[in-house]
């Protein structure tokens, strides 16, 4: 049998690259094809995802105004949770090139980041004048993207509109907010729309009128109507592009929202009936007037006059405003009805209460991040969903990441093994080719994020990227096993 022993050996290695499970005549006609970037649409975008407050870092430099978060880290520094701030961040603006380097290793196709609106408008409007350092950081970044075969993707507001306007008159809580980033919009796409050709208008605006929702910005009692206004500012926006840069520039403009899968906690009628709400006051609140120029019956039912109307004009002016969706998915919540309530908020309104588990057993597995459950089928639910509820629109996965805690005690060695995110990785694209072999018309995937960086009220406390920041060291960049696992992925 010792002589015998490389042949058999080499046959056993056989039969289970073929999958092999009983006996070789019932799989011998097997093809067995492994999970790459092969496996998705020609033409499909791979690329990672960022912000400018959360990397750029150089905040009151070269003539930069003050944005929101500017303001917000320092006027309530308490809520932050390592009382940090975005001042350095990863000092991508300095160090673009070098992490432009890093995206070209791994292979990426494309970097999805947002302009800050106050680097370039330090006052937030037109006559407060134009800042060429500005204007010249982001040509910059822009050439150099494109010189090393990377697409930019680009988002006017990622959270961060400029605080001038804040204290003039409120930011979103005014409509005077649609004139001055139509202004800035215009500027952005006559100054830079020549190179980019996919716009986004702003990042999660249902997401930020959820936290004023909660009290995260005051007063509280906008949301309804600072979520309107930022539909009004996106649409008058996408007018603007089309009328005036699209024929030309060749160019495509959408809008990113955040959005989750729900799921009835029971399976009864009110429960169901919850998880429809809730797709309708988080998700269809936003996308409802941009596809149908009206917001979803129920908020129109339950919220009552609380909720703002659109005239004919601004109803015409949203429906149809997108040339793609960008949806940011990270997990999925049970969603089981409530009864009304005294208290005025959105989750009242709606009349539903959302959790993580059932019966003491979470929705997916959990991670060090409190709200995220790893929970792979819920992306290509929500993906079917809006297929079928909104006539397939063109999609771009705009964010979908997982993160670790910012633990001290690991060497820089043992934090590069994120092992976790792989997984969250592998599982989440094996949905969405599901969806997209069920018809589904998504072009491009954008994991969040490229880099650890200040993830918002969660400071330096979490990673989220591809790329390990040495926060200890100099900003030293790392690329983790993620990134290298990515890159295998995308080179077949």
């Amino acid at each position: 049998m010792g002589n015998n022993r490389p042949l058999l050996l080499r046959m056993l290695l056989l039969l289970v690259a073929l999958g092999a499970a009983g006996p070789l005549g019932a799989t011998a006609n097997r093809t067995w094809r492994p999970f790459n970037r092969s496996c998705f649409p020609e033409g499909f975008v791979f690329g990672a995802g960022s912000a400018a407050y959360q990397i750029e870092g150089a905040a009151l430099e070269d003539g930069k105004g003050p944005s929101f978060w500017d303001n917000y880290v320092r006027k309530y520094p308490e809520r932050i949770v390592d009382g940090s701030t975005g001042d350095v961040a990863v000092d991508f603006y300095h160090r673009y090139k070098e992490d432009i380097m890093l995206m070209k290793k791994i292979g990426l196709d494309s970097f999805r980041f947002s302009i800050s609106w106050s680097r370039i408008l330090p006052k937030g409007k037109l006559s407060g004048g134009v800042n060429p350092l500005g204007v010249q950081f982001y040509n910059n970044l822009i050439d150099h993207l494109i010189s090393n075969g990377l697409k930019p993707f680009v988002t006017l507001l990622h959270f961060d509109h400029p605080q001038a306007l804040e204290d003039e008159y409120g930011g979103f809580a005014s409509p005077e907010i649609v004139k001055d980033f139509v202004d800035y919009a215009d500027l952005c796409f006559g100054t830079f729309g020549d190179r980019v050709k996919h716009w986004v208008t702003m990042n999660e605006p249902n997401g930020w009128s959820m936290g004023i929702a909660n009290g995260f910005s005051t007063p509280a009692n906008q949301a309804y109507v600072s979520a309107h206004h930022f539909l009004l500012s996106h649409a008058a926006a996408v007018k603007l592009y089309r009328e005036k840069y699209q024929a030309s520039q060749k160019g495509e403009i959408g809008i990113t929202l955040v959005t989750f899968w729900y799921v009835p906690k029971y399976d009864t009628a009110e429960d169901r009936m919850a998880a429809s709400r809730a797709h309708e006051f988080i998700f269809g609140w936003f996308f409802d007037p941009i596809i149908y120029g009206e917001y979803p019956k129920s908020m129109r039912s339950l919220v009552g006059t609380r909720l703002p109307k659109f005239t004919k004009e601004e109803s015409k002016m949203l429906k149809g405003s997108i040339d793609f969706l960008g949806a940011n998915y990270y997990t999925s919540n049970y969603a089981e009805n409530a009864p009304s309530s005294n208290t005025s908020n959105l989750f009242s309104d709606a009349r539903i209460n959302l959790t993580t588990e059932k019966n003491g057993v979470p929705i997916g597995t959990p991670t060090e991040v409190s709200w995220l459950f790893i929970y792979p089928k819920g992306l290509k639910d929500l993906m079917l969903y809006i297929k079928k509820k909104y006539n397939n629109p063109p999609i771009y996965i705009t964010e979908n990441g997982v993160a670790e805690a910012n633990n001290a005690s690991l060497t820089v060695k043992e934090a590069l093994k994120d092992s976790t995110r792989i997984r969250y990785l592998d599982g989440h694209l094996k949905s969405l080719l599901k969806a997209i072999q069920e018809g589904v018309n998504i072009k491009g995937y954008y994991m969040w994020s490229f880099s650890d960086d200040f993830e918002w009220t969660s400071g330096y406390t979490l990673r989220f990227g591809f790329t390990y920041i040495d926060y200890k060291d100099n900003l030293r960049r790392y690329l983790k096993c993620s990134a290298y696992w990515f890159k295998k992925f995308l080179l077949n």
